[in-house]
């Protein structure tokens, strides 16, 4: 007495998953730049560096249920206001996200990328940083859902102002 058992292998027919699905399908450098303007004479400067830090971020969609996002981060050093150096890195991946509703693919897109981006783009910047004669620097962790939440009430402000200027213009103009 034989029995045919596959343990779920050959023969099974494959799930579709019901819920919303998320995958990073490819994380590359889109674009780096470092530069040392004032080199050499740049390194025996005894100033206390400054350091600036600009965060930016770029989605773009590439396929039905695909995206790329782009997480750019440009540092700045400046001592006695004169440039130390300048690294620019543009972290870019490309994820799938599948049975997202409009807000939480917004969510995703603005919070969950630029955490998968954030530590690439991170080691970079430092690697950049020691490659062109600097002491070592590490950038510090970064909280995406603040900065989403930030950007949500920005949004929400500029779009109030925008329909309250809209609306004292109509009341003008009766």
């Amino acid at each position: 007495m034989a029995e045919d058992t596959t343990n779920g292998a050959a023969g099974a027919t494959p799930e579709v998953s019901a819920g919303p699905a998320f995958s990073v399908e490819k994380i590359y450098v889109k674009d780096v730049s470092f530069e040392v303007p004032g080199a050499p004479a740049v390194f025996s400067e005894q100033a206390q560096p400054q350091l600036q830090l600009n965060l930016n971020q770029r989605v773009q969609r590439v396929g039905e249920q695909a995206f790329e996002v782009v997480l750019g981060l440009t540092l700045t050093c400046k001592a006695n206001d004169k440039p130390m150096y300048l690294a620019e890195v543009q972290q870019a991946g490309v994820f799938q996200l599948r049975g997202f509703e409009a807000q939480a693919l917004d969510a995703m897109l603005g919070i969950q990328c630029p955490n998968v981006l954030y530590p690439y783009a991170r080691q970079l910047v430092s690697d950049l940083v020691q490659a062109g004669g600097f002491p070592p620097f590490y950038l510090q962790p970064i909280n995406f859902d603040a900065l989403y939440a930030e950007g949500l009430r920005q949004r929400s402000a500029q779009s109030q102002q925008q329909q309250a200027a809209g609306d004292q213009e109509a009341a003008g103009n009766a």
